[in-house]
């Protein structure tokens, strides 16, 4: 039998991410997201629904979280579920909590201070500016003949 364990999110960040290092080097974040579902009932009335779930992020992905999804950021996050189980110190009852893994992130909403997209809710003291694009040249192409003045005449508009 196969198996799948797949997770696809797109919410906001809840609070700025605070990027920690292991024993061994490796960056690690964990963000919260708040996930809203709109819908309306039989009778006409909307309702808004929040889910907040939290992501874990290992690595170079850990550390673009941390620098870059701030509070209020809508982010699309891939990853997996991981169940964590332990014992609680005070009471010693076995407790557990699902969590998701993220494997990509990608950052929506334009980037803070551009002016683009609406609600991406960047730090308005990040100023950092959008990369000047680069275009390749244009292939070349053999140039027109430049039309005679006599050949004017016989335009129809």
């Amino acid at each position: 039998m196969a198996n799948v364990n797949k997770v696809i999110l797109i919410g906001n960040v809840t609070r700025d991410p605070e990027v920690k290092f292991t024993s061994k080097g490796s960056a690690v974040t964990d963000v919260s997201l708040a996930i809203n579902r709109n819908y309306t009932l039989d009778n006409g009335e909307k309702r808004e629904e929040v889910t907040y779930v939290d992501v874990e992020l290992w690595g170079r992905l850990a550390e673009i979280a941390g620098e870059y999804a701030k509070k209020g950021r809508p982010v699309y996050i891939e990853g997996r579920l991981r169940l964590d189980s332990w014992e609680d110190k005070a009471s010693g009852q076995k407790r557990s909590r699902l969590k998701v893994v993220g494997e990509s992130l990608q950052l929506l909403g334009g980037r803070p201070g551009s002016g683009g997209g609406a609600g991406h809710g960047g730090d308005p003291d990040m100023s950092e500016q959008p990369a000047p694009r680069r275009s390749a040249p244009a292939p070349s192409r053999p140039a027109a003949p430049a039309p005679s003045q006599d050949e004017d005449d016989d335009i129809p508009f």
